[in-house]
């Protein structure tokens, strides 16, 4: 049994598939999710588990190389945003419903418990050497 990192194993599987240049979804409890790509629900109740707790596991297993988010964050979801910005000072900003259609080619799509708006980012991996 893993002591420590993602202990869900669906997760961790996932996780261990992905390769570069592979996208990743981490999204809130109202985005819709695309028939295609693997979905791992981690969403438990309304704000449990939350993006930020969610994004911040991911980025201690994953090499990021860019990140999508939707502009109307910036707006709707001043915390999100500054989340966002902090993590990713190259952050790409698109329409949401951009946004939505760039989902559909994830790898994989992350569910969280978030129930705030617009607390979605796109995670595309990148490679460790």
């Amino acid at each position: 049994m893993k002591k420590a990192g993602i202990l869900n194993r669906h997760l961790a599987g996932a996780l261990a598939e992905l390769g570069h240049g592979d996208g990743v979804l981490v999204c809130d409890a109202g985005m819709p999710v695309p028939d295609g790509p693997r979905v791992v629900d981690l969403a438990f109740r309304a704000g449990v588990p939350s993006f930020a707790e969610v994004v911040d596991g991911l980025l201690a297993e994953l090499v990021v190389e860019g990140a999508t988010a939707a502009t109307e964050v910036r707006e709707a979801n001043a915390e999100c945003a500054a989340l966002l910005d902090g993590l990713f000072p190259a952050l790409a900003l698109v329409p949401h419903e951009r946004l939505k259609e760039l989902s559909a080619g994830a790898r994989l799509i992350v569910r969280t418990g978030e129930a705030r708006p617009y607390a979605n980012v796109l995670l595309r991996c990148g490679v460790f050497f």
